[in-house]
């Protein structure tokens, strides 16, 4: 690797003539790159080859324990019975006694759980977790991501385990509520880390991963759940008690390896070498901005992003994606025995697996996030339509295929497209919009609970409706927020045009363009 103190910034975007008083960055002065600590090398020239292996290191590193993290999070969370297979009411007579979650081993009789007590543990979940999601983000980068995330993941581990000891329905619904707490600082807070890491037209493939592994290993998840659940009437628990603790007691495990294996931030990597870090600092700081990112944290960011209407529709957007991915799991039963209707659910999700890969690939190398959006909207409204129908069992399983693929495949384009640098600049900004983003699609989950009834079995109309109304928000505000952007981008594009016509240049400090974030006349909003 040769080394350079001045040399051609990321293209990730393109870059207005802007005249910094005051202060140079440091590319131009021949100094190390900083993160605004301790300065490190002089920033490396990689080949691409170089280049490669660089990221491949950080992605062996970085993705397999929290692709594992957020499995067991998916695990602990709908272990409950959000799965498919708890509507008896169905096909009662073809429904296997030893069904693979907690709802259908002993927990409603157990526990008493008669009208909507059930319902209820379930949206208070999602109500806890909805609220955690925004401060969660706040907190991480102040108390570490590597102590923050696998500490969070202890803890609702442990709640998880716990939740199989509980005895009464006011204690279930304590111990949910907590569960969604500990939980609401993993999804947010694994998006923001990755932000910290990989520049913002590599984030989307890199979501990819993490979001298909985990899509693919939770296509077995339920079998994990039944195999447990034959160990119910040993120690005096039935099999509801067994899954909540040893499915928790796994999530305790990974949350201890994950304190080994998780790292802070680039320029503290020890596994990758000097130079190495210096070019992922570099990369990183310069990827949105000539001069970087604010990086300190003011109250007025937190208003300005909550407040952002941009912020807000992109968030209506994901709700619309993540909605569907909840209301699958509702009503995915085919009317087979236990065994058969969890196998039927597997390839739905491997399909959906090779299209978040696939589709998040092609976003990154197109440096686009809107298509592989509004592909998977339109993959959710026939496949809702089609299950709406009074069709065939094969035609609707062939509806469920789309829902999954669309719901699964659209998230990690939307997900990207504002919050993960692409379209927010300054890092507390982005975790605030990051922690917005999140909120909403739990507030999807939230309704998604209440909407599936099973006297509404097997066409669940009420169920399909509002999943439909919810993909048809998301197809009318995506080609607002793509003109949005389409017109300031061409604004700022005419201006520059103009400005270089006239021989004139933009005179800001350093200060003032990173305050501006991606008000800056050097940024493009990504489409």
């Amino acid at each position: 690797m040769s080394q350079r103190s001045a040399g051609p910034r990321p293209s990730s975007i393109e870059k207005e003539t802007i005249e910094v008083v005051e202060e140079r960055i440091p590319s131009e002065r021949g100094a190390a790159a900083s993160t605004g600590g301790d300065p490190v090398p002089i920033v490396p020239n990689l080949t691409e080859e170089e280049e490669r292996r660089l990221w491949r290191k950080v992605d062996l590193r970085l993705l397999p324990i929290l692709t594992i993290m957020y499995l067991v999070a998916s695990i602990d969370r709908s272990n409950i019975g959000m799965h498919p297979l708890s509507h008896p009411q169905l096909r009662a007579s073809h429904w296997h006694p030893a069904q693979g979650n907690a709802k259908l081993q002993g927990l409603l009789t157990q526990l008493n759980l008669d009208g909507n007590k059930y319902n209820i543990a379930l949206t208070m979940y999602f109500v806890s977790y909805t609220l955690g999601t925004v401060p969660s983000n706040l907190l991480l980068k102040k108390l570490r991501p590597s102590r923050w995330l696998p500490g969070i993941a202890l803890v609702w581990g442990i709640i998880a385990t716990l939740m199989g000891l509980v005895k009464t329905y006011p204690q279930l619904v304590g111990v949910r509520t907590c569960l969604g707490i500990a939980e609401a600082g993993l999804a947010p807070g694994v998006f923001y880390y990755i932000t910290m890491w990989y520049p913002r037209h590599m984030v989307q493939y890199r979501i990819g991963l993490f979001w298909g592994g985990a899509t693919f290993a939770g296509a077995f998840s339920g079998l994990l759940a039944f195999a447990i659940s034959f160990m119910s009437g040993r120690a005096g628990l039935l099999g509801w008690s067994w899954i909540f603790i040893i499915e928790g007691l796994i999530t305790i495990v990974v949350a201890i390896v994950a304190f080994f294996i998780l790292v802070d931030f680039p320029d503290q990597a020890s596994f990758l070498t000097p130079e190495e870090r210096a070019y992922v600092v570099y990369r990183k700081r310069y990827d949105n901005s000539s001069v970087g990112e604010e990086e300190h944290f003011e109250m007025h960011m937190l208003w300005e992003t909550l407040f952002n209407w941009k912020v807000i529709v992109c968030c209506l957007i994901n709700a619309s994606v993540i909605t569907p991915v909840y209301g699958i799991t509702l009503f995915l039963p085919f009317g087979f025995n236990a065994v058969i209707s969890q196998l039927l659910s597997i390839p739905p999700y491997v399909v959906a697996t090779v299209a978040v890969v696939a589709w998040s690939k092609w976003s990154d190398i197109h440096q686009k996030r809107s298509p592989s959006i509004f592909l998977g909207l339109i993959f959710c409204l026939v496949g809702f339509s089609v299950n709406a129908a009074d069709v065939p069992i094969g035609v609707r399983y062939f509806g469920t295929f789309l829902v999954v693929t669309g719901s699964y495949a659209g998230f990690p384009g939307n997900v990207s497209w504002w919050v993960m640098g692409n379209n927010t600049v300054g890092h507390y900004r982005r975790g605030i919009a990051i922690g917005m983003q999140v909120m909403f699609a739990n507030a999807g989950g939230a309704i998604a609970c209440n909407i599936y009834r099973v006297r509404d079995a097997p066409r669940y109309l009420l169920g399909h409706g509002v999943e439909l109304g919810f993909v048809c928000m998301g197809l009318v505000l995506l080609p607002v927020m793509v003109v949005t952007y389409m017109r300031s981008n061409a604004r700022r594009d005419a201006r520059q045009r103009d400005r270089e016509a006239r021989g004139e240049k933009v005179e800001h400090t350093t200060e003032e363009l990173r305050k501006m974030g991606n008000q800056a006349p050097d940024f493009r909003y990504t489409l």
